[in-house]
């Protein structure tokens, strides 16, 4: 909607530029077919996305994902139609008329946006049928609807317009399309496999965690998930000691005071849970009232400023790197939870380095290749981003450009390559992410290091120099997992339930084919038990075949099986998930086997 379409400079490849206007080509072929079949819609926006399109759409009706194939049959006929695309550009005053005469509120809504600036506008009509479709549309488009062969529709959603609760309710329609068939047909083939891999659907079967809606946003962790839960948090907290951090626990209610300090409460205010002292929740948060305001920490920043400041620093000290996994909460919108992907109970691998300006590369480098060592041992890969300043900064931009010029000579000492996002940073610093990317190659923000020189000054936080003056540390805020809740949700899709040994909460099950052997079963069970591995014993009546497929089901590594041959020789008949029969084995080799794969890889 300005003046001039985007160019291939405003993408990192060729190949991102081409994808981009199939893709938003694509969009308005959608909208165009949405159109043809329900007159009254009224578009709003068509953006493209990772992977795909959407376009949000205003209707009295409901679009189900019923309704779906026949939105595909009408956008193959204007496909086939092969329509010229053709960009115009009219004055806001044309254009608002166009969209005022057809009942497109958001489009006039958008036009009014714009000023006085020329509109771009682009058409695509078919001679044949007598029609055509003009949209709002910055650009750039493909030359013809033809080119736009390999889509799909994929699902429909709810959306607010400008993404405001107080606007009115859209229908968002989802899509994908690609070059050619096999690509198209590959991804799809990668949608299912992630719909198989649902955490949402694998976590509860294998009894690793449930949901229920009285607890909207948090997890009720069983037996099986607290375990793989608290051997993360314990092996993260032991390797972060090793290195030179400090374990501590903060409060989780404070005074709304402290996030003033912080900034949180004016960025971050719709987040927060907060409500009126001496108040129940539900009881209200009125501001007006004499009540102090209490809220519940989204995040341990600013908890672990109050406890540098407690007493007077010395530079001899720096670097003091705090390490913390307290309880979290946020204020998420019920619209957006999502498992564990999304939630507003969580804990994090959380920790605040305090540093010196000439410190911040040796401690990124460090970071680096911690990060490099954790996502190896699950098998992952990363890519690396530099996030810069946004809008919405605290602080000068002198300050923003030591930051960000000190994060680029980290990144670059740690000789690892790295592309920039701009405007992407968080408000008090810059920061670089890391997608990671699981077996489906899939990309999640996980890990992130992010340089803040804003927070210490809020809090007037300083050391004693060399020089016996008074200095303001620098502070990097670090995560490698992100909440534990979200990186175990994708381990649970990363590896499809099927954990390795050393991750398994139940990594071998000892099984019995009649009551005979459940003498020599239960010597087994104690054995392994004795070697520190997480074993159970199922010495059920039910038959063996049916024993052996519920330990399939729940996808344990190992199974260890006793018959009367076994008693007699006092071995175990080994069946791997992962390797199928192995035969049988002495019960002190099987239990020296299973121990090698089942220590901590990091």
């Amino acid at each position: 909607m300005e003046e001039h379409e985007l160019g291939r400079d405003a993408f990192e490849s060729d190949e991102d530029f081409k994808l981009h206007r199939l893709r938003h080509s694509t969009a308005h072929i959608m909208a165009q077919a949405i159109q043809r079949l329900w007159p009254a819609a009224r578009l709003a926006i068509g953006p493209t996305i990772q992977d795909g399109f959407y376009y949000d759409i205003g209707l009295t009706e409901t679009i189900s994902e019923e309704d779906l194939p026949k939105i595909e049959v009408e956008m193959k006929k204007i496909v086939k139609e092969n329509q010229p695309f053709e960009r115009e550009e009219w004055d806001a005053e044309k254009a608002n008329a166009y969209f005022s005469e057809r009942d497109q509120k958001y489009k006039v809504e958008l036009i009014e946006g714009l000023g006085d600036q020329t509109i771009s506008v682009y058409k695509n009509f078919s001679k044949k049928a007598g029609t055509e479709f003009i949209d709002l549309c910055r650009g750039p488009h493909v030359p013809r609807t033809g080119n736009c062969k390999h889509f799909k529709l994929l699902k429909v959603s709810g959306a607010y317009w400008r993404a405001d609760a107080k606007n009115d309710q859209l229908q968002r329609v989802y899509g994908t399309v690609w070059p050619k068939r096999d690509q198209l047909d590959a991804y799809m083939f990668r949608i299912e496999e992630a719909k198989k891999r649902d955490h949402r659907r694998i976590g509860p079967a294998l009894d690793l965690f449930m949901l229920h809606e009285w607890a909207p946003g948090s997890a009720f962790w069983l037996p099986k998930g607290e375990h793989i839960y608290n051997l993360l948090q314990a092996e993260m907290r032991g390797l972060l000691v090793d290195n030179g951090y400090q374990s501590v626990r903060t409060p989780l209610v404070y005074d709304k005071k402290l996030f003033e300090t912080s900034g949180h409460w004016q960025h971050y205010q719709e987040n927060l849970f907060h409500f009126a002292e001496g108040h129940h929740l539900e009881g209200d948060s009125d501001e007006e009232d004499d009540s102090r305001i209490l809220a519940m920490k989204p995040m341990n920043c600013p908890c672990h400023m109050i406890m540098f400041g407690a007493k007077k620093r010395s530079y001899r000290e720096l670097p003091i790197r705090i390490h913390d996994q307290g309880v979290l909460h946020r204020n998420e919108l019920s619209g957006t939870l999502s498992g564990l992907t999304r939630v507003r109970q969580f804990q994090q691998d959380d920790a605040h380095i305090f540093c010196t300006e000439e410190q911040i590369a040796d401690e990124v480098s460090d970071l680096m290749g911690l990060i490099d060592r954790i996502y190896g041992a699950f098998d992952m890969t990363f890519e690396v981003y530099l996030s810069t300043r946004p809008d919405d900064k605290l602080g000068d931009d002198a300050l923003w450009d030591q930051a960000e010029g000190a994060l680029k000579e980290a990144l670059t000492r740690s000789g690892k390559e790295f592309k920039v996002k701009e405007g992407d940073g968080a408000f008090y610093g810059p920061k670089i992410d890391f997608d990671v990317y699981d077996a489906l190659g899939r990309a999640h923000q996980c890990a992130t290091i992010q340089l803040d020189f804003q927070l210490p000054r809020r809090f007037d936080l300083s050391y004693v120099g060399a020089d016996n003056g008074a200095h303001t540390p620098v502070v990097i805020h670090r995560a490698i997992f992100g909440s534990f809740e979200r990186f175990i949700a994708v381990l649970i899709e990363h590896y499809a339930g099927n954990f390795p040994v050393w991750l398994a909460p139940e990594q071998v099950r000892v099984m019995t084919v009649s009551e005979k052997s459940l003498v020599h079963g239960q010597k087994v069970y104690e054995a392994l038990k004795a070697a520190g591995l997480q074993v159970t014993f199922d010495d059920s009546d039910n038959k063996i075949g049916y024993k052996i497929r519920e330990c399939h089901f729940k996808r344990v590594p190992y199974m260890a099986i006793i018959g009367e041959k076994e008693l007699e020789s006092g071995t175990v008949s080994v069946r791997s998930r992962d390797e199928g029969d192995l035969g049988s084995l002495a019960v002190e080799a099987f239990a020296l086997r299973v121990a090698g794969e089942a220590k901590v890889p990091f």
